[in-house]
């Protein structure tokens, strides 16, 4: 069995938006809403969901950046230097008056005040294991590639010996020719240093790729749960069907292709009762008004609808 390194159990995080003149909260953004999740070693969970679902939440979460009001966040090790982030864009995600050597050990300075000399030499081993010269170290970062930029990023993260490293979009500022090399550096880095990922990507083809197992978010909610080639190739709830749907290049046709209602994505503000999804979900009856959990299912996946038959 493997082992688990952090577990989400009804995770709850708010965001006041306006409060009275008491400094009483009266309105609020509503980011995840009764979250479970577990992530294990050495595999990669993809993070799959539209603009607005919650994922850049979850990741502040996962990161220790927020706590929860209300649930728990049960970690084997601290946060504090067990985690590291990859940004979307390298290029904001690096300190530019900063020389790369100092970029890729800002990690180890902070946490354990380690010595110059030191510090350029692990900044030299990381370099080379990503595929940076060490010639160029003292560079600064305007003087690379977006591509070197990111491979920058990566040996930032290494450098703290992480257990979890969050990808956060890790490839969409990258040129098609570059994503790829990317994505096979962070194979090659986690099969060599046992490394568990968390993918975030609205790439479905990168998430297909990387991920041993996908989440799919809708409105601060997981709705299905599994490995990623059954949940990418026969999806069983009709938001990850929708979802994929609009995807042009799915290689496994669906069973079936079945059309949004013509409503708008909910907002966070006030959530829906019963089923987040039942405005917009072709299939909802009046059962649907009834709020739903997530359950296990046929195929060893959890599913957030009634509809999907049980095991």
């Amino acid at each position: 069995m493997s082992e688990m390194l952090l577990e989400l159990r009804d995770v709850h995080v708010n965001f006041p938006l306006r409060r009275n003149w008491l400094g009483r909260i009266t309105e609020q953004a509503h980011a995840l809403n009764g979250l479970d999740l577990q992530l294990n070693r050495g595999e990669t969970l993809g993070i799959v969901g539209e603009s607005g679902c919650g994922k850049s939440t979850l990741a502040q979460l996962l990161m220790g950046m927020l706590q929860p009001q209300q649930g728990q966040c049960q970690r084997a090790a601290p946060a504090s230097g067990t985690m590291q982030m990859v940004f979307q864009d390298p290029l904001s995600s690096l300190d530019p008056r900063l020389p790369v050597w100092r970029i890729i050990t800002e990690p180890v300075w902070i946490q354990q005040r380690m010595k110059e000399a030191a510090r350029r030499q692990l900044a030299v081993e990381l370099a080379q294991l990503v595929g940076i010269r060490p010639e160029y170290l003292d560079r600064l970062p305007h003087a690379f590639s977006g591509g070197q930029r990111q491979r920058i990023a990566i040996a930032r993260a290494l450098s703290s010996t992480p257990q979890i490293i969050v990808l956060d979009e890790p490839t969409s500022a990258l040129d098609i020719s570059v994503q790829a090399q990317i994505l096979n550096l962070l194979v090659m880095l986690q099969q060599q240093r046992n490394l568990t990922y968390v993918l975030i990507s609205h790439n479905v083809s990168v998430v297909r790729h990387m991920s041993d197992r996908v989440a799919v978010m809708y409105l601060g909610q997981i709705v299905e749960l599994g490995k990623a080639d059954d949940v990418l190739t026969q999806p069983q709830h009709p938001y990850t069907q929708l979802l994929l749907a609009s995807v042009p290049d799915i290689h496994q046709p669906l069973a079936e292709h079945i059309a949004l209602r013509k409503t708008d994505l909910p907002g966070n503000r006030v959530l829906p009762g019963g089923c987040y999804f039942r405005d917009r979900c072709p299939l909802a009856v009046e059962a649907c008004g009834t709020p739903q959990q997530l359950r296990g299912v046929e195929g060893n996946r959890a599913v957030r609808c009634w509809q999907v038959n049980s095991p």
